[in-house]
């Protein structure tokens, strides 16, 4: 996972973060919502997931008998691998009769879920049964491919490290999956062509747009002040968001806009009021700093922030590039670049720069963000 904070929980070399019980639950509550037998007779897969220390793996063996599930399996790394940072044997092992002090280090462990193995009248997590993997339970090793195969959904919170190798992981199985990642990762070339193709999508998010993870084995004092909560033991993620090919009910609600004419006269953004839209100084479209200053009016092309994703209803409105991907000969002309730096900025772009760029109403000239453009849906220009 990642967030606006990558660069602390980088500096503290771990990708090991645990998503709450509750973020798990009102996620996976969008989708029945949708379709109440979304997970019926279906197995699941949980990668990367200790029952011990995953939420993910307690969540969905609580919940197997609700949900139908056919198969719910999960696989946890070993201690020594490089991808975690901490040796604290788990409850299942010291209290197993097959514990093997040397595999624990060497060997991820696989659990299953499939029947009322310890004879209660219901299926839960004291049902679950476990063994050693032959490998490290690395998700790219032949065995854990196997079990991605056998699998009908993976849902996990994969190592923001490998989000780009994970999410291709799955792809090319053509699995259903819900996953956690960096709402950046949305400009990875690698992603947003299926983002923009309506291949996967975001999904319900995290409460009020902030994500809060349970780190393990951490040097908190590696975090910016305000990251780590000493009283909750919890990290803030401020760039987070769910990752899926899920359909749920808010992905279907269009946005409440208002028109060009409107936005002008009332928005709340100073860019917009009383100013108007600016056109690029290198493509026919207008700049739409804020998602909800897109006019409802407007049938043309529209540069937008990568939050819009957030918002996005595919009936409502067409993806047509990232701004970063644009072709050739749509860079800045030499005269922008010129104006550019005239005004005393200092970063490196260029004539041939690929993104966006406009002329304020004031005459400054401006690079933004990375937009996505859109369009209308239907709308012909």
């Amino acid at each position: 996972m990642a967030h606006s904070n990558l660069k602390d929980a980088k500096s503290t070399k771990n990708d090991e973060f645990y998503t709450q019980y509750e973020d798990i639950q009102r996620e996976i509550n969008a989708y029945l919502e949708y379709n109440p037998d979304v997970f019926k007779g279906k197995t699941v897969l949980l990668p990367c997931d200790d029952p011990e220390w995953s939420n993910f793996t307690k969540f969905f063996a609580q919940n197997f008998e609700n949900f139908g599930l056919k198969k719910l399996i999960s696989t946890s790394y070993a201690t020594e691998s490089k991808k975690i940072k901490f040796q604290q044997l788990s409850f299942f092992e010291e209290n197993s009769p097959q514990f093997d002090e040397t595999k624990t280090n060497t060997h991820g462990k696989i659990f299953t879920l499939t029947r009322d193995s310890n004879k209660s009248g219901s299926i839960d997590i004291d049902d679950l049964e476990w063994h050693y993997l032959e490998g490290d339970g690395d998700f790219r090793s032949e065995e854990v491919i196997q079990l991605r195969n056998e699998a009908d959904i993976i849902v996990t919170n994969p190592p923001f490290s490998l989000f780009r190798e994970f999410l291709a992981w799955i792809i090319e199985a053509d699995k259903k999956f819900i996953i956690i990642g960096n709402m950046n990762a949305i400009t990875y070339k690698e992603v947003f062509p299926l983002i923009r193709e309506n291949k996967i999508w975001l999904g319900n998010g995290f409460s009020g747009g902030n994500a809060y993870f349970r780190p393990i084995g951490e040097n908190f004092a590696n975090y910016a002040n305000g990251v780590y909560d000493d009283k909750t033991g919890l990290v803030k993620f401020r760039n987070c968001c769910w990752f899926t090919n899920f359909e749920h009910g808010r992905r279907h609600q269009p946005l409440s806009l208002m028109t060009a004419d409107d936005n002008i006269k009332f928005s709340k953004h100073k860019e917009i009021r009383n100013m108007g839209y600016c056109e690029y100084d290198n493509y026919n479209a207008i700049e739409v700093p804020y998602t909800d200053a897109i006019p409802s009016d407007f049938d043309g092309i529209m540069g937008v922030p990568i939050s819009f994703l957030d918002k996005y209803c595919p009936e409502q409105f067409e993806i047509i590039e990232l701004s970063r991907y644009l072709q050739d000969g749509q860079g800045m002309s030499q005269q922008f670049v010129d104006d550019y730096y005239a005004q005393g900025n200092t970063g490196q772009i260029s004539a041939g720069h690929p993104d966006l760029c406009y002329y304020d109403k004031t005459g400054k000239a401006v690079v933004p963000y990375m937009r996505i453009l859109i369009k209308p849906k239907g709308a012909t220009k």
